[in-house]
């Protein structure tokens, strides 16, 4: 079966969701692994880092490949290692240091999976507006987490956490035979003979040298690597946050925490696609600065709004959602755009390496924060843990704004 060019983007977005249900199985159980391993905050930081230390470790090589060989080639691999790392969590994690390994895995799965994903897209798509296809597909990242939080909180309410990855593992599997099946290989191969892949090809230090001197390219980089710590960060304890939220003001509301960390995750799709055709009109650097004040402002409000009504409470959890995910398209289609083309698979993995380096960074800061000022018993603990994260978008904006970035040269490209 062959599709349109056009036909391309529903069965990436598709592939993408399934491939993304494993993306929050640790956050749905980290309370849960907490009390039964006796971590602490730390440590379940830790864990949820090492998922994104997986994915800083396979995404230069993997991009790399996408510059020589079909992307779809590289997402196969992809699917099958996040589907292993979720099965080993499942059948044989037992303690910090196997969930830790194991966990590396699945993010070297989605490594495999996410930026390649995008060059599959960029591969096959040659007219129109490419902009608005890469928005949809990193606004897409919001729907596949989101329903990740959701299942994950189904089968963990039912059957127990280790099921939650062990189903959760059909997720990359599902993403890797729509891929297989129906995404049609390129005409013609990038690269002919035998592929030699060296240290070098891994760390293409000079492409990115070449990449981080263009002023606007650089920008969207440094500006993904503070959007994501503070998301992954957000992503990754704000299933225990509601549950403290739940123990301070001692109602019971009508969803559950993973369900609400589900639900609230969704408005960061819409908004990501909004906040792409919004920079469009009046520029990318204006937009991506207003964003991420705004989106200080609401995670330090949100932190300091336990004890208060759930409605006010989930308003401002929206709110910070919203302005998280305003700029997140903006600044991956950004730089997909600006890149040259013969160094944009290297320009993409740089964009991607530094920026799940933020997510590595994001939780474990999350969590020793909330060690050092009181545990996460605290309610000042947790406005601590917000401030620390949220402020590496104002020091971008304060940073950028002195240096002149403007992103001019493709604010309507």
């Amino acid at each position: 079966m062959r599709f349109k060019p056009s036909g391309y983007t529903p069965l990436m977005l598709i592939a993408q969701t399934c491939a993304l249900l494993g993306f929050a199985c640790y956050a749905v159980v980290l309370t849960t692994l907490q009390e039964d391993w006796q971590l602490s905050n730390l440590q379940s930081g830790l864990i949820a880092s090492a998922f994104f230390f997986g994915y800083m470790l396979m995404v230069p090589l993997a991009t790399a490949l996408t510059d020589r060989v079909d992307a779809k080639k590289v997402y196969l691999v992809g699917g099958l290692l996040a589907t292993c790392g979720l099965l080993g969590m499942g059948l044989l994690a037992h303690n910090f240091w196997t969930a830790m390994i194991l966990m590396a895995i699945n993010g070297a799965g989605l490594a495999g999976t996410y930026m390649p994903g995008l060059k599959i897209l960029s591969d096959r798509i040659k007219t129109g507006e490419l902009t608005r296809h890469i928005a949809f597909y990193t606004a897409f990242f919001g729907i596949g987490t989101g329903f990740s939080y959701l299942c994950s909180g189904w089968i963990l309410d039912a059957f127990g956490w280790r099921y939650v990855f062990g189903l959760i593992a059909l997720g990359p599997f599902t993403a890797m035979l729509i891929v297989l099946l129906f995404i049609p290989a390129l005409t013609h191969e990038k690269w002919h003979g035998p592929v030699r892949i060296r240290l070098h090809d891994i760390f293409p230090v000079d492409k990115w040298r070449l990449v981080l001197q263009d002023k606007t390219a650089s920008g969207f980089i440094f500006g993904y690597t503070a959007h994501t710590i503070e998301l992954f960060a957000s992503r990754s304890w704000i299933v225990a946050f509601f549950g403290f939220c739940a123990i301070v003001s001692g109602e019971v509301f009508l969803l559950t925490a993973t369900t609400l960390a589900g639900v609230i995750n969704f408005f960061g799709v819409p908004s990501s696609i909004l906040g792409n055709e919004i920079a469009l009109k009046i520029g990318r650097q204006k937009w991506i600065f207003f964003v991420m004040l705004a989106s200080a402002v609401f995670g330090v409000a949100l932190a300091l709004s336990t004890g208060q009504p759930w409605w006010f409470i989930i308003a401002l959890a929206v709110g910070h959602t919203i302005f998280i995910m305003a700029d997140s398209a903006t600044l991956t289609a950004g730089l997909v755009v600006s890149a040259q083309e013969n160094i944009k698979g290297a320009a993409m993995g740089l964009h991607s390496l530094m920026g799940f380096g933020g997510g590595l960074l994001g939780p474990a800061i999350f969590g020793l924060v909330l060690d050092l000022t009181g545990s996460r018993a605290s309610t000042v603990s947790w406005v601590w843990a917000y401030a620390a994260i949220v402020i590496w978008g104002v020091l971008f904006v304060i940073y950028e704004y002195r240096k002149g970035w403007t992103g001019k040269s493709i604010a309507r490209h």
